[in-house]
């Protein structure tokens, strides 16, 4: 077992391996043979067709996108089987030739979305490695893995849900409102077996956020707003040497919910990849430059594809074998016997060989793997009892005195700026094509609502008993109706959360 006493998560969102790294040529050597060896990358031949066009894989991507491509198990389905693939409830997966994605992005997503300019072959468009110096000088520096996949064909929710619970719990869509409210009547959404959270026995975890009242891992059951810490706070955190902390979970700002999701850094399509290079920058150096160091381990990765393009079909998947619990959470009948389309993941570690390519197969659950086997931690379900985990990649006998302090970014991204917006949420104005809009067609915002909501619930009013306090919110955000109603009630919870953080 590796010298491994701390290991912390920063996963971002919505980019596949193929869009970030696939034009990338990494070569380096091969974890498992030490041979030399190249990512599994793209060489432009790929491509998919769409009313008689032909659309191929290239350079340069589009960013920020017009349009945000869906990712629903819907649009997934499509993407990886096909334009007329349909999922038989509870059946097997069809089968799989990556030929949808350009049709799911021209017909379901570019004509639904107030957007000008988008246009089918955005999501065939990929990075030239010079846009993205820090991902991939640290995925040269230490160990990028090509075959880490995303932990079910489908959205944001369910596959972060994934890397905390090894489970989704049955959920298989992004949370609607009806969700929502169960998750309240059970203090949370919950896992059958728990989550990573709730091991004990001494094990100690961190929450850091870009934005507090949009965590969603607090949306578990068990956790609380004052489980999570602000992000700014990280990096001096992290100059302790007795920082408590084994486990580490980083969640990014997704800026502005409610509409465009821009002043985030989470990578989101729609936001662009600035924000994203500068925190994974701000991230890396934090732990690097600090006593921790030489016996942490780091793992950067992205919650799931976005609906781009990725070239690899990805393979059956073992089932957690836990139950739902709660109603409506599985809308297909699926049985997560399936893994989504690849994602980059680059595993950091000073006893990490320099240039290791890891062609193994990973999902999210490979993080609980590791931790759990690293500390002694017994597995949530089958998923994460079978899966790989990190371990051997930090296989050095003693820690790399070479690994770099800092990383460059491109001139252009201001990380000044990026850092002063890690903490605040901006007061948004929805456009006026979607101030209106109900909140249950915009997909992921009821799950936000939901946070922000135990938020609110969870910083009493003076003058209030908590019976009143809690129907006080529970009417409030039973009030809410479109993405203007949401914004609004954000703005409110925003100004509660720091002037709780402001009382002695």
């Amino acid at each position: 077992m590796p010298p491994i006493e701390r290991v912390f998560v920063l996963m971002l969102e919505n980019r596949s391996f193929d869009h970030m790294l696939g034009f990338s040529g990494i070569a380096g050597t091969d974890a498992a043979t030490h041979a030399p060896t190249k990512i599994n990358g793209l060489t432009g031949a790929e491509s998919n067709s769409w009313n008689g066009t032909i659309f191929r894989a290239a350079t340069p991507a589009v960013d920020p996108m017009k349009a945000d491509p869906y990712h629903e198990f819907s649009d997934v389905l499509e993407q990886l089987c096909g334009q007329s693939a349909t999922y038989p409830s509870g059946g097997p997966y069809p089968p799989i030739n990556n030929t949808g994605f350009v049709s799911n992005f021209a017909v379901d997503a570019i004509p639904n979305q107030p957007s000008a300019g988008a246009t089918p072959g955005g999501v065939m468009q990929c990075f030239d490695k010079s846009i993205l110096p820090v991902l991939t000088a640290l995925a040269e520096e230490f160990a990028v893995c090509d075959s880490w996949f995303c932990s079910m064909p489908g959205p944001t929710w369910p596959n972060r849900f994934f890397a905390l619970g090894a489970s989704s719990a049955d959920l298989d869509h992004s949370p609607t409102t009806a969700n929502t409210l169960l998750w309240q009547t059970i203090d949370g959404f919950k896992f059958q077996n728990g989550s990573i959270f709730d091991r004990g026995n001494g094990f100690k975890w961190r929450i850091y956020a870009g934005n507090k009242i949009f965590t969603l891992a607090h949306a578990l059951k068990g956790i609380h707003i004052w489980d999570v810490t602000r992000y700014s706070k990280f990096a001096a955190d992290v100059l302790d040497p007795n920082y408590p902390a084994q486990f580490t979970w980083i969640e990014p700002n997704y800026g502005h919910v409610t509409s465009d999701y821009l002043g985030g850094n989470s990578q989101h399509p729609l936001d662009g990849v600035t924000g994203g290079e500068a925190l994974i920058k701000a991230t890396y150096e934090a732990i690097r430059n600090s006593p921790l160091w030489n016996s942490s381990m780091l793992i950067i990765t992205l919650d799931e594809h976005g609906g781009f393009y990725d070239h690899v079909a990805p393979p059956p998947a073992i089932p957690p074998g836990d139950v739902s619990q709660f109603s409506g959470a599985n809308q297909t009948n699926f049985p997560f016997d399936q893994y989504g389309p690849r994602v980059p993941a680059v595993v950091i570690s000073p006893l990490i060989p320099r240039n290791l390519i890891d062609h193994h197969a990973y999902d999210h659950t490979s993080i609980l793997a590791t931790v759990e086997r690293l500390f002694g931690i017994q597995p949530l379900t089958a998923r994460d009892r079978g899966a790989l985990d990190l371990l051997s990649l930090a296989s050095l006998p003693a820690p790399r005195p070479d690994a770099p302090a800092s990383i460059s970014l491109l001139p252009a991204m201001d990380l000044v700026q990026r850092q002063t917006s890690l903490d605040t949420l901006e007061v948004e104005t929805p456009p006026a094509t979607q101030e209106n809009e109900e909140i249950d067609k915009t997909r992921n915002l009821p799950g936000f609502l939901y946070v922000a909501g135990k938020t609110d619930l969870e910083i009493p009013l003076q003058g209030l008993s908590l019976d009143a306090h809690a129907a006080r919110v529970r009417d409030r955000v039973g009030s809410i109706r479109t993405r203007g109603d949401a914004r609004d009630y954000f703005e409110e919870v925003r100004r509660k959360t720091l002037a709780a953080e402001s009382r002695p």
